[in-house]
């Protein structure tokens, strides 16, 4: 048993349901801007042995949380774990990224793979346990994964790329062999996902990073069907508590009407979706995250504070807003500015979640 939630206004966003003012929190907040992150990983010694130490990996997930008033933790790991488990050697070289002794560039490569269980990756399960006992009913945990198409670009380029020629070629010239990997992923990630659920995640995130880089037709065959498949097969319901997902594809705001017909609770969106407008496109179907441009965080407050107002305006009144930037944090923003940021999404907020004049008209008469 966990302790009680103290703060569910996260959770209460995502489904939509009344808050007090709009949530807030911000992908990669635990990270390199924050100097106590950058002593941990010395510690820890490099960036693996960070994420597969549990004890690490809490500390560097509550260490934001010292700092700001956020709506949620998100478990501190990486998105490559299901590839390095089934075998492909994961490493990092400094001011490369990450790379993998090998790739998948065959069907035989792509056959040899195994399909990966929560018990394979025992080391994050154990971290979302570790940090949710931690977190004492602070606020809410995140969980989360890469998509199929995002692992399977780092499996088949070798690591990060620019052109994604080799996947790309694979998708033309050997779509087969790509499906297959896909489906090995979308099994992998659902068991992996719900592994987290289990271990005391209370939402899970689906970080689509690369979908953005196909064209329509390919994103709907080789991203978004395999997103779905992992949404149709994870818990929902968990402890008699809703499990919300949210789904992220950068630079995908296209195709937010097909992303919204898969079933998340919400769509995250980056900076270059207008969020008034996919307010209105997809608004009624799921809650949306986002989207204030990340470099916003490099201007002095007042700036800070008038963009914040121009997201918050742009959602609305009402729920189903979840604040955060359109994508992580940048490593060089002043671990000072991201308090402007939250403080004034709280403090902006409230007046989007009073009650209207004319709903405060339509209770008078109810009188």
């Amino acid at each position: 048993m966990f302790p009680e939630l103290k703060n569910d206004r996260f959770l209460r966003a995502l489904l939509k349901q009344p808050v007090d003012t709009t949530p807030v929190w911000m992908m990669r907040q635990a990270g390199r801007y924050l100097p106590e992150y950058r002593a941990s990983r010395a510690t820890a010694g490099d960036f693996l042995s960070l994420c597969k130490n549990d004890a690490f990996a809490c500390e560097v997930t509550l260490q934001p949380l010292e700092r700001y008033d956020l709506d949620a933790a998100i478990l501190f790991s990486d998105i490559l774990t299901i590839p390095d488990a089934m075998g492909l050697g994961l490493y990092f070289e400094t001011g490369e990224g990450p790379k993998f002794k090998h790739t998948v560039r065959s069907q035989a490569d792509m056959e040899a793979l195994p399909v990966t269980s929560a018990d394979d990756l025992d080391y994050v399960m154990k971290a979302v346990t570790t940090i949710r006992h931690a977190l004492n009913g602070r606020v809410p945990l995140i969980g989360f994964s890469g998509s199929p198409w995002t692992l399977a670009t780092y499996m088949v380029e070798g690591g990060s790329s620019k052109d994604f020629r080799h996947i790309k070629g694979m998708m033309y010239q050997s779509p087969e062999v790509l499906h297959g990997l896909l489906d090995k992923l979308a099994k992998s990630v659902t068991a992996y996902l719900n592994g987290q659920i289990k271990a005391g995640a209370q939402a899970v995130q689906i970080f689509d990073t690369w979908g953005g880089a196909l064209s329509g037709p390919m994103y709907q065959q080789f991203s978004l069907l395999y997103m779905k498949q992992i949404l149709d097969g994870l818990i929902r319901e968990h402890e008699g508590k809703r499990i919300p997902v949210i789904m992220f594809t950068k630079n995908g705001g296209q195709w937010l009407e097909n992303m919204a017909a898969t079933g998340p609770d919400a769509l995250g969106l980056d900076w270059t979706t207008d969020i008034a407008e996919a307010r209105a496109r997809v608004g009624e179907k799921v809650a949306l995250q986002g989207n204030i441009d990340p470099c916003v965080l490099y201007a002095d407050k007042d700036v800070i504070e008038r963009e914040v107002e121009l997201v918050l305006s742009g959602y609305g009144h009402g729920t189903g807003h979840v604040f955060n930037l359109g994508h992580g944090i940048h490593q060089f923003v002043n671990p000072d500015h991201p308090k402007y940021l939250i403080d004034a999404v709280h403090e902006l907020g409230r007046k989007y979640h009073e009650p209207l004049s004319e709903d405060l008209d339509a209770l008078n008469n109810l009188d």
